[in-house]
């Protein structure tokens, strides 16, 4: 840290600013380990006032370029209620972030600079990270700003008065201080929380899913009440199966109507031919969820097809002939975890990849907006927003040259969007283009010249040379991505079943 400090207090010595941050970067990398245990947790813990440091001044620049770009969009004549569009979009590329999460990056940093300045000292000094400062100036976000100023002078983060305290007590000690300065306010965002009311999925290691619902505490414990109970109840009448597992197959059964929560549902999970057919260990994708082991997705195929045979009868032959044929076909049987009434088909459509780049094979259209077919197969290319580190799901399917500039309805003009980031494409100066790379690669351009380049994430059984590997170009740089061995076919079991 020494070899930082010198450069920063000569700087400051000399009347003028370090030259660049690349400065500091590359004097920090100069710092050598300390030799002892001690000296060892010093610097670990002047690095974490070093990150909180950081995170200040990316407050402060955040909030001077929102204000620089307004001022040129208000010159360029763009209406005063659109000023603004695509700043925190900008940030969230540059700081390699979610537009989502870059949103409120720019958020936190507006509050700390024009309202909280004692919070903003106290990230500054190292007093707070970056993520207590968020929880400050998140529980004080239903205030005025001069309640909210108020707060911040109450609180004096920057003497220490929040040292050693956790995230549970921070958020504690600013809800009071809210409570104390306007009781109305923190009422009505407490009523106005039950609009917010939502049910959201999220990926889970080992092939799980977390679904999380927002509610009311009432109900929420009233729920959670009568799971228990369910549970309770069986376990006292002989079930092995663990208390949280019963609890999580009753509230399934109980959303569903159906034993094992299977439902009309169409899934998209991409495998290729040997996968399937042949046993191989080449992972498999599953729309909307992400990677899955090949065991797994062979396991979910198969058990649309009813309970395993007692000989050698294999997947193919379950499948039936056409199933290596060109379309699409079926096989109909219920599984062994549905009712016998129970009557749906799982359908293989095949879609093949090049073997070069492992680009799929292209669907194009004439017509203005995107057909079923071509929906669905920009939907299995991209897997999530296209905009990159946004891994949001697909809501749009977007031009990327615009259709009003005589951009075409193909797949390779097409990518899969979520609704936030369509709309920042199209904010004044900003640009995409599809440009020559691995498989499907797009270029957004934002209005500062920054260039960043998103490519189709690679499908199950795709391998490409060293050279052409899956990137997201930044600002000049490349930062690769992992591979897949290539293998040629793809296959996509979807039908009227959740796997």
């Amino acid at each position: 840290m020494e070899a930082v400090q010198e450069l920063a207090s000569a700087g400051a010595a000399e009347n003028r600013p370090v030259a660049s941050v690349t400065d500091v970067v590359e004097s920090l990398a100069s710092v050598p380990v300390a030799g002892d245990s001690a000296g060892m947790i010093d610097q670990l813990r002047e690095l974490e006032d070093l990150k909180a440091a950081a995170a200040a001044k990316q407050a402060r620049i955040a909030v001077a370029y929102s204000l620089a770009r307004r001022q040129e969009q208000a010159a360029a004549g763009v209406p005063a209620d659109e000023l603004g569009a695509g700043v925190g979009a900008e940030i969230a590329l540059a700081r390699r972030e979610s537009p989502s999460r870059g949103g409120r990056l720019l958020g936190l940093g507006q509050a700390l600079v024009t309202e909280m300045p004692r919070t903003l000292a106290a990230l500054e000094s190292g007093q707070l990270n970056e993520w207590r400062a968020t929880l400050v100036v998140k529980e004080t976000a239903c205030l005025s700003a001069e309640d909210r100023a108020a707060v911040d002078e109450e609180l004096a983060a920057d003497t220490g008065t929040l040292t050693g305290a956790g995230d549970g007590a921070i958020t504690g000690a600013v809800r009071a201080a809210a409570y104390r300065r306007d009781p109305q306010s923190v009422a009505k965002r407490a009523s106005h929380a039950v609009s917010e009311r939502t049910v959201s999925l999220r990926p889970a290691p080992d092939t799980m899913a977390y679904l999380t619902a927002l509610v009311p505490v009432a109900q929420g414990v009233a729920a959670y009440a009568a799971l228990t109970r369910h549970a309770d109840a069986l376990k006292s009448s002989g079930d092995e199966r663990p208390k949280g597992a019963i609890m999580a197959d009753a509230l399934i059964e109980r959303l569903t109507g159906t034993p094992g929560g299977i439902t009309g549902v169409e899934i998209q999970l991409v495998m290729t031919d040997r996968t399937l057919f042949q046993g191989d260990s080449e992972p498999a994708r599953l729309t909307g969820y992400g990677v899955v082991p090949g065991s797994w997705a062979r396991k979910a195929v198969m058990a649309a097809f009813g309970p395993e045979p007692a000989g050698r009868e294999t997947v193919a032959e379950k499948v039936g002939t056409g199933a290596t044929g060109s379309g699409n076909t079926g096989a109909a049987a219920p599984s062994a975890a549905t009712p016998e009434s129970a009557e749906f088909k799982v359908w293989l459509r095949r879609l093949y990849t090049a073997p070069a780049d492992g680009e799929l094979v292209a669907m194009d259209s004439k017509a203005r907006l995107f057909p079923p077919g071509l929906r669905r197969f920009i939907q299995v290319r991209d897997d999530t927003c296209r905009t990159p580190y946004c891994d949001a799901p697909i809501r749009h399917h977007d031009h990327i040259t615009p259709w009003h500039n005589d951009g075409p309805t193909t797949s390779r003009n097409g990518q899969g969007l979520c609704e936030a980031c369509n709309h920042t494409k199209e904010a004044p100066g900003w640009t995409a283009t599809p440009v020559p790379g691995p498989r499907h690669t797009v270029e957004l351009r934002t209005p500062t010249g920054h260039t960043y380049r998103s490519t189709a994430p690679p499908l199950p059984g795709t391998a490409l040379p060293m050279a052409a590997k899956h990137s997201v170009q930044v600002l000049g740089r490349v930062a690769p991505r992992n591979l897949w061995p290539q293998r040629r076919r793809v296959l996509i079991p979807s039908g009227d079943r959740a796997q």
